[in-house]
C-alpha cells in the first residue's frame, strides 16, 4: 500500500470529506454513550436541543461561539504562516485586562468610540506580546510552541496576581473579580434576555476581513507563501522576517479581541475563569476549518453546539459531558485524515 498524490480533487469529495468524518465521529461516539447505560438516540437529541433546541440554547451557543471564532482565526493566520501560535490563551487574557485596564473609568469615551477603543487597545496588548516569540523566532530561532505556551502561565499569573491584589473591586464581597467595564463600553445586548452580545457581529466581520486579508491582498499572499515554502518566498524577494512579525501583531491581536468580548460583552468583568481554555480549543477550531476564514465560523458553531448540547445531556441523561472533549478530538483527528485522503490516494500493489 502506497500514498500518492490526487491529481485532480473533485469539489464534491473537497465538500464531502469533512462533514462524512464527522458523522463517523459520531457514530463511533455513541459507542461511549451506550457503555454509559443512556438509550443513544435519546441522548443524541438531548445533545441537539441543549445545543439549537430553544431560542436561550441558540443564544448560548452562539456566545460560546463569538470568541472561539476570534481565537480559530488567530491560529489559522499564525499557521498560514507556519508561525506555531499556541499562546491563544495568554494573548486573549492578555485583551481582557488592557480592556480592563482602560475600559472601568480610565478612559471615558461616547459608547460609538468606547467600544473600538476597547478593541483597539485589547489588540494592540495581544499583539505586543506575540510580537516576543516572533521576535525571538526571527532573531535568535528560539522555537514559538516553547515560548507562546510559557507566556500563557506567566498572563495567567499576572491576571491572577492583579485580581487578588490591586485590580480587587471592593464591591465584589471577597470574590477575585476587577471592576466592571463602564456603560459607554458594554457591549450591545442583541437578544433580549439572553446573554448574546456585539462581539458576535465583531467576530463575525473579523472573519470576512481575514478572508479578504488572506485571499485578495499582498500580505495574504506573503503570508501564505512564506508557510508554503520560505526558500522560494525568499527568492521572490518576500522579507521572511517582516512577514513573520507582521502575522504575529494579526494573530495575537485577534485571538486578544476574544478577551475583550468575554469582559466587555458575556461577563462585564475580568474573572479568573473568562476561558474555559477557549484559547487552546481555538486551534482544534483553525484545524477543522482547514485553516479557512470564513470555515472557522462554521468549526466554532460546531464546536461550541457540541459543547453546549453535551452539558445539556449530561444533565438528561445522565451522560458525562466530557463527551464533547472526545467528540472535539476524535473530530479533529478525523477531519485531517480526511483531508488527506482527498489530496492523496491509497493505491494498493
Amino acid at each position: 500500500m502506497i500514498l500518492e498524490p490526487r491529481t485532480n480533487t473533485p469539489l464534491w469529495m473537497t465538500i464531502s470529506a469533512p462533514v462524512l468524518a464527522v458523522v463517523v465521529v459520531l457514530i463511533l461516539s455513541g459507542g461511549l454513550i451506550a457503555w454509559a447505560g443512556a438509550p443513544l438516540l435519546e441522548s443524541y437529541v438531548a445533545l441537539v436541543k441543549g445545543a439549537f433546541g430553544s431560542r436561550f440554547a441558540i443564544s448560548e451557543t452562539l456566545v460560546r461561539a463569538t470568541p472561539l471564532i476570534l481565537t480559530g482565526l488567530a491560529a489559522a493566520v499564525a499557521f498560514r504562516a507556519k508561525l506555531w501560535n499556541i499562546g491563544g490563551e495568554g494573548q486573549l487574557y492578555m485583551g481582557a485586562l488592557a480592556a480592563t485596564y482602560f475600559g472601568t473609568g480610565l478612559v471615558s469615551l461616547p459608547m460609538p468610540l468606547m467600544i473600538p477603543f476597547l478593541f483597539l487597545v485589547g489588540a494592540i496588548a495581544g499583539g505586543v506580546l506575540l510580537l516576543v516569540p516572533a521576535l525571538l523566532k526571527t532573531r535568535l530561532k528560539v522555537d514559538e510552541v516553547v515560548t507562546t505556551l510559557l507566556l500563557n502561565f506567566i498572563i495567567l499569573l499576572l491576571a491572577n496576581y492583579l485580581l487578588f491584589g490591586p485590580w480587587k473591586d471592593p464591591m465584589s464581597m471577597g470574590w477575585p473579580q476587577g471592576a466592571p467595564i463602564i456603560d459607554e463600553g458594554v457591549l450591545p445586548n442583541l437578544v433580549a434576555k439572553t446573554r448574546l452580545h456585539g462581539g458576535l457581529i465583531f467576530s463575525l466581520i473579523a472573519a470576512v476581513c481575514v478572508f479578504i486579508l488572506m485571499t485578495k491582498t499582498r500580505w495574504g499572499l506573503e503570508i501564505r507563501a512564506v508557510g508554503h515554502n520560505v526558500d522560494a518566498a525568499r527568492f521572490a524577494g518576500i522579507p521572511i522576517n517582516k512577514t513573520v512579525i507582521r502575522t504575529a501583531l494579526i494573530s495575537g491581536g485577534l485571538a486578544a479581541c476574544a478577551g475583550v468580548t468575554e469582559v466587555a460583552g458575556t461577563k462585564g468583568y475580568l474573572t479568573l475563569d473568562i476561558s474555559p481554555g477557549f484559547g487552546y480549543t481555538g486551534i482544534a477550531v483553525a484545524m477543522l476549518a482547514g485553516l479557512n476564514p470564513l470555515g472557522v465560523i462554521v468549526a466554532a458553531l460546531f464546536i461550541a453546539g457540541i459543547y453546549n448540547g453535551a452539558d445539556s445531556m449530561s444533565r438528561t441523561m445522565d451522560v458525562s459531558n466530557y463527551i464533547a472533549d472526545v467528540i472535539t478530538a476524535a473530530s479533529l483527528l478525523m477531519v485531517m485524515l480526511a483531508v488527506m485522503l482527498t489530496r492523496m490516494r491509497i493505491r494498493w500493489r
